[in-house]
């Protein structure tokens, strides 16, 4: 945590100083906004938390409840997610409280007796170590308390605007094109309308999404056929995994999904209800929960439930659909104007919870989307950069709604229906880096470069998410994670990869830095007046030496940036190789040296050679933008 810069600090350091907007923020949600978001499920305050560190731009988050979510219907937690935790500060602390997933057991029908259920197999939660973070159940009310809070202390001291419903939207001209009407849900004022304009407008507003009627855009996919139960309850159970995540498939028919919940307790249970008649008109809908408890205490026969006390239960159908744009700008005007108003997590995209994807995608649309916001309002960027939204996440829900119909229908199949005795476990550890949120990988475009040298970094697939290793910080020799230093703070990351050279010696690391400080062409020479060096870009050197042989003070100024308002040196990114788990080695790089080009939401965009100055340069002109460059 980077904290004193701006002299001594002696509270929470988590408490960034306020700044810009957030000084004197007026409690009452103003008539005009740089963007307003609707909604403030995990989509909306991932957007909100990440646009909260943009100092001079005014966001608001508004949401039809009087206050925050007290029960979450998600609470599957993917390594993806938690690294996402890790740059908004609160991985450790979430962690603490979480429920820890690290096996799985399924459970099938007794050969000698299909009335009885029988442990069949157990298979490690991720046996790739494919992330150092693990899988989680937490509660999403949870998780969306810590992004609130993220976005409470940081500089524009953001906080939900509760009791506002949106009613509809138009887009016309100007600086702030976009009216919003929206209504008084709550209080004497419940009913009344009021209007704010936005340049741009997020609707985060749920599967049922107003905000992507008003934009025309429709779903489309396959219609519900199949109905689950979900229950999160507290019992007494003879089952002896019931605080192991299972998969449970019975002989009488019928299947379960059971997820063991944080506090050592409270479990949750998907429990199957079978095929929905066409003619059902929504009546399975009307299950009681005395009956999914008599359906689950069937399914795990000859072990019982005796359900305490139930927390909450509902019942879904499984359907899986999909928007064909995930913005206001249709087929006819690509490439004519760029987006004004976005759809992001179950407004764009709908399907099973069983695979535990809901909440942890629709968080990286958020991620994905508010640093691009940021950038283009703060005028780092063109408005171009907001047309990859869409273009990069539709894919990615495509690719899940694939992912989940294969899934959820091996959940529903009776035992005999099959293709061999462990098909539903060889699938769940075949596929496991998809759920785990790692499969994601980013097509080239203005965001990411082509793979013309990636034999480099073979390690770092560019458009995958940068795999973080273990390096030793040089300054005070502390042993740590690279990427966990990533901060959600809207910065791209340089990383380089240095040649063999000792630090200082001339070498193509030393001529790399003198070029990324003194050239004009430098992404670094972006960087407004009266900003610190690293305000845009988060410069940082690896050395493949130990850290006894890094020399700090030989090491370029660059790489160790005067930040403050003391212009005090920032020593905290340099690093050298671990012995006990060299970088180089782990993620195959190359020992003359790479630089890897990550983005603010932590996709790597390009790999290049130290030398390859004037690719580095040609691939940030375009994202930087002539009006801040001044370039042609």
């Amino acid at each position: 945590m980077h904290f004193h810069h701006h002299g001594y600090v002696s509270g929470d350091p988590r408490v960034q100083p306020a700044a810009g907007v957030g000084v004197d923020r007026p409690a009452e949600l103003p008539d005009v906004v740089d963007v307003l978001i609707v909604g403030t499920g995990p989509a909306g305050m991932v957007a909100a938390a990440q646009l909260s560190q943009f100092p001079d731009i005014t966001t608001r988050i508004v949401e039809r409840r009087p206050g925050r979510l007290a029960i979450g219907q998600a609470d599957g937690i993917q390594a993806r997610s938690v690294e996402t935790f890790q740059a908004f500060g609160f991985a450790e602390r979430i962690i603490a409280e979480a429920y820890r997933i690290t096996e799985m057991a399924f459970w099938k029908p007794d050969p000698a007796d299909p009335s009885r259920i029988v442990r069949a197999a157990r298979t490690l939660d991720d046996p790739a170590g494919i992330s150092e973070f693990p899988h989680l159940i937490v509660n999403q009310a949870r998780v969306l308390d810590y992004f609130a809070e993220v976005m409470a202390n940081a500089p524009t001291r953001m906080k939900p605007d509760y009791g506002y419903e949106f009613h509809g939207l138009e887009v016309g001209e100007g600086e702030y094109p976009v009216t919003v009407t929206l209504a008084h849900t709550s209080g004497p004022d419940a009913g009344r309308e009021r209007t704010v304009r936005a340049k741009y407008v997020v609707g985060a507003d749920g599967a049922r999404s107003k905000v992507r009627d008003s934009i025309g855009c429709t779903m489309a996919g396959d219609k519900a056929n199949h109905a689950w139960g979900v229950m999160d309850v507290l019992a007494n159970t003879d089952f002896p995994d019931i605080r192991t995540k299972c998969a449970i498939t019975s002989g009488a028919g019928g299947s379960i999904l059971l997820i063991p919940r944080e506090g050592g307790h409270l479990f949750r249970m998907y429990v199957d209800l079978g095929v929905v008649p066409e003619d059902d008109a929504g009546a399975v809908r009307s299950t009681s929960i005395e009956q999914i408890i008599a359906k689950a205490n069937a399914i795990i026969h000859p072990y019982t439930l005796d359900v305490r006390n139930v927390a909450w239960h509902s019942v879904y159908e499984v359907g899986h659909r999909l928007t064909d744009r995930f913005d206001d700008v249709v087929p006819e005007d690509l490439g004519t104007r760029t987006p004004r108003v976005f759809i992001t997590g179950d407004a764009c995209h709908t399907h099973s919870a069983k695979a535990g994807q809901g909440m942890n995608v629709s968080m990286q649309d958020g991620f994905n989307l508010g640093w691009k916001l940021g950038h283009v309002l703060e005028g780092r960027s063109p408005e171009s950069l907001l047309a990859t939204y869409s273009a990069e996440r539709q894919v990615v829900a495509k690719n899940l709604i694939d992912f989940d119909k294969e899934w959820s229908t091996l959940m529903a199949k009776k035992p005999e229906e099959f293709d061999s005795p462990s098909q539903l476990e060889d699938f769940y550890v075949s596929t496991a880096e998809f759920p785990a949120g790692f499969m994601t990988q980013y097509t080239p475009s203005m965001l990411i470069g082509e793979a013309t040298h990636q034999e480099l970094a073979t390690g770092f697939p560019i458009g995958k998410r940068f795999k973080s290793a273990p390096v030793v910080r040089v300054c005070d020799t502390n042993p740590l994670h690279l990427g966990h230093q990533a901060t959600a703070d809207g910065r791209w990351r340089i990383y380089v990869f240095a040649d063999p050279a000792v630090p200082g010696a001339p070498s193509p690391t030393t001529d790399l830095a003198a070029w990324l400080a003194e050239a004009p062409d430098s992404p670094l020479a972006a960087t407004p007046e009266g900003l610190d060096r690293d305000a845009w870009f988060d410069v940082k050197v690896i050395y493949q030496q130990e850290h006894t042989s890094v020399d700090i003070g030989a090491v370029p100024a660059v790489f160790k940036p005067a930040v403050g308002p003391f212009q005090l040196n920032y020593l905290e990114k340099v690093y050298a190789a671990d012995p006990r788990a060299d970088i180089f080695e782990q993620r195959g790089l190359d020992r003359g040296g790479v630089v890897v080009v990550v983005r603010p939401d932590q996709y790597v965009a390009t790999v290049l050679p130290l030398t390859a100055t004037a690719e580095l340069a040609a691939f940030f002109a375009p994202l930087l933008g002539e009006r801040v460059t001044g370039r042609a």
